[in-house]
């Protein structure tokens, strides 16, 4: 994922706090605690308490957040000829919202049904017959619920706005509200200290301070984000407006978003950093762990090395191969960080590093200590 940012000055680079995009991410860790395992008694204790109304209609529009992030949560960088900036309150961000043109709120809505046309671009289906009827079948295809949200959206956009923002009132009076209050603090620490930082290092270090997933290459005056998906993005585009905009998250991790929609500026949504969560590993060392465990000779090597060190001639032995082959084999292990090495004596002990294995999957783990 890429972000265009040659020739844009550092005060245009924002660190701002959201309460809107942070109720998404709230919202979406209620409808997904196993995305979050550090929420589930926040999620277990919020669900149980909400009002059976409020939860049905939650319920209705739970697709705005589960699975995908919509957009609607960041209207304000959408809103054409709008500075780009935050609001400070839920309320304020409503009303940023209710500035969104209906062709913006409605696409923004139906993500779900064009998740693939999203870093692209398209017609508006209030504007187009084969985009609305591409909405209505893909609609269709997830649920009775979003194919009625989408013909109720289509059909009067004013109407379901104003059904949307009730809702968002209703979560902020049942349960975001003492959410906000309680988490706003770190977020605006955040903020104010990546602020600083940009400001007094420059935005190499600020970047930097987000996430390891998070790169500059000053040279290419380009942004990188390291996620699986592809995209790429201006914060230099004189017709959107310049500038790029950094968000903190306290519910956010392990997520880490980047809104790149065509006439919209870049946001990064970042979870702030916490001591007890584990900094993320790159897309290409992920992609080198799974091939490497995919090869069954090396899964069998794994079983041995998961339960004690051993060496080179003790893996041939075991494994009935010979001892070139286990090195060569070894060797991808190692280069995917899945093997540590210490030498004992005049011998070479090899060991399945446990912790970093746990964190690609509990089954793999369980499944060689079988």
């Amino acid at each position: 994922m890429h972000i265009d940012i040659a020739g844009l000055p550092a005060d245009q680079v924002v660190f701002a706090t959201s309460p809107l995009a942070e109720l998404g991410l709230a919202l979406h860790a209620l409808s997904e605690p196993g995305h979050h395992p550090g929420l589930h008694g926040w999620a277990t204790a919020t669900a149980a308490a909400l009002e059976p109304d409020l939860a049905d209609r939650m319920l209705e529009a739970e697709f705005l957040w589960r699975n995908t992030f919509s957009d609607v949560f960041m209207p304000f960088s959408g809103i054409r000829g709008g500075d780009g900036r935050t609001g400070a309150t839920l309320a304020e961000e409503l009303d940023l919202l209710d500035k969104l043109d209906d062709e913006r709120f409605v696409a923004s809505a139906l993500e779900f049904t064009c998740a693939s046309h999203y870093g692209a671009g398209s017609p508006s289906p209030l504007n187009d017959a084969s985009m609305r009827d591409r909405a209505l079948e893909l609609a269709a295809a997830r649920g009775p619920r979003q194919m009625d949200f989408t013909r109720r959206l289509l059909a009067d956009p004013a109407s379901v706005r104003g059904w949307v923002r009730r809702l968002f009132e209703d979560c902020d009076q049942a349960f975001f509200a003492d959410t906000w209050r309680r988490v706003s603090v770190q977020l605006v620490a955040d903020a104010r200290h990546k602020t600083e930082l940009l400001r007094r290092k420059g935005l190499a270090p600020a970047v930097g301070a987000v996430s390891a997933a998070v790169t500059l290459d000053e040279e290419a005056g380009r942004i990188t984000v390291d996620k699986l998906s592809e995209g790429r993005t201006s914060a230099v585009d004189p017709v959107i407006g310049r500038g790029l905009t950094l968000i903190p998250t306290s519910f956010g991790w392990p997520h880490l978003m980047v809104l790149h929609a065509p006439g919209w500026r870049p946001v990064i949504h970042y979870p702030v950093h916490l001591p007890d969560l584990p900094a993320p590993a790159s897309v290409e060392l992920l992609q080198l762990r799974l091939e490497a465990l995919a090869h069954p000779m090396r899964m069998r090597m794994c079983r041995n090395l998961a339960r004690s060190p051993y060496t080179t001639g003790e893996l041939a032995d075991s494994n009935g191969i010979t001892s070139p082959e286990v090195s060569r084999h070894l060797s991808v292990l190692k280069k995917a960080g899945l093997v540590t090495t210490r030498r004992r004596g005049r011998y070479v002990l090899h060991q399945l590093d446990l912790t970093v294995v746990a964190r690609l999957g509990s089954d793999f783990v369980e499944g060689v200590l079988r």
